[in-house]
């Protein structure tokens, strides 16, 4: 590399602003059309955008052409770089250094680019503390301002709260190693990324990369992302530096009113997104007005696993449609803001019953007014996305096309306001109707309704709206209807909202209609009827004569160059417009800069007010979604209570029954209570057991939503978490089998679960030998009876472990009714009570296309092996073997039931 006494001017400027930047920043530097790289950011550049990689001397480059940039640093960002973008703050003049400045530093977790934002999901930066053997974790969007922070007693409980989040980038302190290692634990290496060292705050001292140290990205990341690791100094989240940067951030004396007050883990993490916005990456926070503080015991808990196994925020397999599973069956939310607000509480759903019985409220509201609904959500449609639209002006990159919609938003304000309002005069409906259950022979008593007084949701959300009418009429006035995207060429101010610009306008007018008249004047001056006026950015203006007229040239004509096919020349007279028009031109163009600032920063004064109106936009918008939903599939309003109950009548699935086109979806009942606190479901493949059991879970979790459910009466009492061990899936990175997976699940459940969790297990000891299985499900069915005392829906094709239900009181057994028919069988989808006593393995796999003779030839070995005459491989059963079965069955038995598997 040059040494700086043999650098160019340039070359030491790049160095300079190089010095000044993090040190895993690949810096973009304007020259021109292009942002070049050079030296090791040259080499590492070429090798992610496969562009070539050339040389100035000694001096490694590659360049990306400037109107094109966006693609090339969003694919950087995918990779886990970080990009400084340094850009040409004046014009180029000849012999001189033009001035250059980092105009913004962009990383996986705080970027505006919309191609890589999707607008139903949030993009968090992600900060974790460690305190102790707990955690303080704080999530940030700066392209919509939620900033929300928590703080959890334990790794499992971090890791599930970051696989809920699915932040893009995490910031830990770079010292934790053991928290590295955690976070790592959920990683890969990211193959063929280059080598990314630390994250430092500005002045500290660097760390040496070590060789093949590599960003991580984490597993099961978005397909648009990784979940990129960053160390950031330890110092930045002590809780006494982090306590003064959010109080200096916000202006406030005290975090009590942020619910930060003894909260150490939270403050550090929340200080540590500050500090590394700011001062790391540069970036403006004014968008970042608000704070909440929640904690994970006042949400329904969902672990990674039961997110995943539910479907709940899209389909486990890839190619599924997006509707495939329950977000998409439920989002009919009409703004990207109720988009993201529903996959919030989807992914969070409510632990209490007064704000759950609140939504309810204001569901029942506007399922009761279809006109109102109707008016609501077409207003909403208008708004657009108000949260991004204010994050991109607050943060500088928004345009004057922002402001329109920006506009527009505000515009619907009023006619939003007047609707809520005829909603608020609409009489809500009773907090608890109380549906006469039948289900269960000793229902519970409804629960005690909910303190009355308190505003209705509706009304409290209409409060949050604002609507800004002198903002709205500032834009009207200032910006045109269909403003360019750029912001220097001129185009943006309508005509008549500043003098001095309409001034500039008709100087350089004027001055064109001056230019266009002399063109007619010299030619019948001149008699040359091919002379053109033209223009280019090179010359100015200039007369242009072809080559068989040049002895008509008068002698004032200044020759200023010879072309192929004439002359170009100018005029004193020429030269002096061209000054004005062009002195207009550039001095207009700065005015519209000036007076589209003035507009943003109208807007930033109001930005908080700005965000209150979106976030109550967004519930707003996801209220209206349940209600659209619950009318046009006949939803009903579950009755919520405390008690343990849980009571379903005609329950359908909420994602199959929208996606069915071949058959009718068969509702079923669920009765869980006191006196039932196991179903245990047998029946063949195929026959709907894990349709069920989902059913149950994903109804329960929508009630807690406070969204209605499909069916046509419920009760569903609150519950604190919801555990699945469903399907078959290995972990290769991990080392760990279908089966050691399947027992990791199960152990979680176990060890966590209480008597105010649903618990959905399915084909539980299928992973292992017949025997082991078998022992291993009769085991956990006891423990979580006996133990546990969790609402349990089990499926099984061990119909053995009915005999479970003579033994264990709060067990009954259930089944899904088939019909035999000529060695056919036809799946009724009904749970009935009872115990099914065949598996109809052979006739499912007919159903599946075996060929015939490996049936026939099934159907031979099973009859044989009923008589206990073969083994499962087609060899005489030995005495003794026999006799070892039996005797494995008898310790798992008791003597009583010795004939329990005949």
């Amino acid at each position: 590399m040059a040494s700086d006494a043999q650098l160019t001017p340039m070359m030491a400027q790049y160095r300079r602003i190089k010095s000044e930047l993090p040190k895993d920043a690949l810096l973009l530097f304007r020259l021109g059309d292009f942002y070049e790289m050079f030296f090791e950011d040259a080499q590492a550049g070429a090798q992610l955008l496969n562009v070539a990689l050339t040389r100035r001397g000694v001096v490694p480059m590659c360049g990306i052409p400037f109107h094109a940039a966006n693609a090339y640093i969003g694919r950087l960002l995918r990779a886990g770089r970080k990009v400084a973008v340094c850009d040409q703050m004046e014009e180029a003049r000849a012999g001189q250094l033009v001035k250059r400045e980092v105009t913004q530093i962009l990383s996986p977790g705080t970027h505006f680019d919309e191609r890589m934002l999707a607008a139903e999901r949030n993009n968090y930066l992600a900060a974790v503390c460690p305190l102790g053997k707990a955690f303080g974790l704080a999530c940030a969007d700066l392209t919509t301002g939620d900033f929300r922070a928590t703080e959890v007693e334990d790794e499992t409980a971090l890791l599930t709260e970051l696989q809920r989040v699915r932040p893009a980038e995490i910031v830990y302190p770079g010292g934790a190693e053991t928290l590295g290692d955690l976070l790592r634990g959920l990683a890969g290496p990211s193959s063929g990324l280059p080598t990314a060292r630390p994250a430092l705050a500005p002045g500290a001292a660097p760390t040496p990369a070590q060789p093949g140290q590599r960003p991580f990205l984490l597993r099961n990341a978005p397909a648009s992302f990784g979940w990129i690791l960053n160390g950031y100094d330890d110092w930045v989240f002590a809780p006494q530096t982090a306590l003064f940067t959010v109080r200096e951030h916000f202006g406030v004396a005290s975090l009590d009113g942020f619910g930060l007050k003894d909260r150490p883990g939270a403050v550090g993490a929340v200080g540590a997104v500050l500090h590394y916005v700011t001062q790391h990456l540069r970036r403006d926070a004014t968008s970042l007005t608000r704070l909440s503080f929640y904690q994970r015991s006042d949400c329904l808990g969902l672990d990674y696993t039961t997110l995943r196994h539910l479907e709940i925020i899209e389909p486990l397999h890839p190619q599924a449609p997006r509707n495939a599973c329950l977000y998409g069956a439920v989002n009919r939310t009409v703004t990207p803001m109720g988009a993201r607000r529903l996959r919030d509480w989807l992914s969070q759903p409510l632990a209490a019953l007064e704000p759950i019985q609140r939504r309810q409220e204001a569901v029942q509201v506007l399922l009761d007014n279809p006109p109102r609904l109707e008016r609501l959500r077409a207003q909403l449609g208008q708004v657009r996305d108000l949260e991004r639209t204010t994050g991109r002006l607050s943060a500088g990159t928004g345009n004057a096309r922002d402001l329109i919609a920006l506009r527009i938003a505000l515009e619907q304000m009023p006619g939003l306001k007047a609707t809520l309002a005829d909603l608020a005069l609409a009489s809500p409906a009773p907090d608890n109707p109380g549906p006469n259950l039948n289900l269960n022979p000793n229902p519970n008593p409804p629960a005690a309704p909910a303190e009355k007084g308190a505003p209705p949701l509706l009304g409290r959300l209409a409060e949050q709206v604002a609507e800004l009418p002198d903002l709205a009429e500032l834009i009207a006035r200032a910006i045109v209807e269909e403003p360019p995207l750029g912001l220097r060429e001129g185009g943006l101010i309508r005509d008549g909202f500043d003098r001095g610009l309409d001034e500039l306008r008709a100087a350089t007018r004027d001055g064109k209609d001056w230019i266009a008249k002399l063109q007619q004047q010299e030619i019948l001056r001149t008699g040359i009827q091919s002379l053109k006026v033209r223009f280019n950015s090179v010359f100015g203006y200039y007369l242009e004569v072809t080559r068989a007229n040049l002895d008509k040239v008068p002698p004032e004509y200044v020759r200023k160059q010879t072309i192929s096919n004439g002359e170009r020349f100018i005029t004193p007279e020429l030269k002096e417009m061209e000054g004005k028009i062009l002195g207009a031109e550039e001095r207009s163009m700065k005015l519209e800069y000036e007076l589209f600032q003035e507009a943003r920063q109208a807007v930033l004064e109001r930005v908080a007010e700005l965000q209150g109106a979106a976030a109550a936009l967004g519930q707003l918008d996801v209220l209206g979604a349940f209600a659209e939903t619950a009318r046009l599939f006949n939803y009903c309003r579950p009755q919520m209570g405390c008690e343990g109950a849980l009571f379903i009548r005609d329950g359908r699935h909420p994602v199959l029954e929208q996606i069915l086109s071949e058959e009718r979806f068969v509702p079923n009942d669920t009765c869980l209570d006191g006196a039932t606190q196991i179903a245990l479901i047998t029946g063949p493949n195929m026959a709907g057991k894990s349709t069920y059991i989902r059913q149950v879970a994903l109804l329960t979790l929508l009630a807690h939503t406070g969204s209605f459910i499909p069916a046509s009466e419920a009760r569903l009492d609150l519950a604190d978490r919801i555990f699945t061990r469903i399907g078959a899936s290995d972990d290769l990175g991990r080392g760990q089998s279908t089966f050691m997976v399947e027992m990791c699940e199960t152990a979680n459940l176990l060890n966590n679960a209480t008597p105010r969790s649903l618990i959905i297990l399915d084909e539980i000891g299928r992973g292992t030998s017949t025997f082991d299985g078998l022992s291993l499900a009769w085991g956990i069915v006891e423990h979580i009876h006996n133990q546990v005392g969790a609402k349990t829906l089990f499926a099984t094709h061990y119909h053995e472990l009915t005999e479970l239900a003579g033994r264990l009181p709060r067990l009954k057994n259930y089944n899904v009714a088939v019909r035999e028919w000529h060695d056919q069988i036809v799946f009724l989808r009904k749970i009935v009570e009872g115990g099914a006593d065949k598996s109809y393995g052979i006739q499912v796999a007919r159903l599946a296309g075996l060929p015939k003779a490996v049936l026939e030839r099934a159907k031979e070995i099973l009859c044989n092996l009923e008589e206990s005459e073969l083994t499962p491989e087609g060899n005489v059963r030995q005495a003794a073997r026999r006799q070892k079965d039996r005797e494995k069955l008898q310790r798992l038995a008791p003597p009583a039931q010795l004939d329990l598997f005949g």
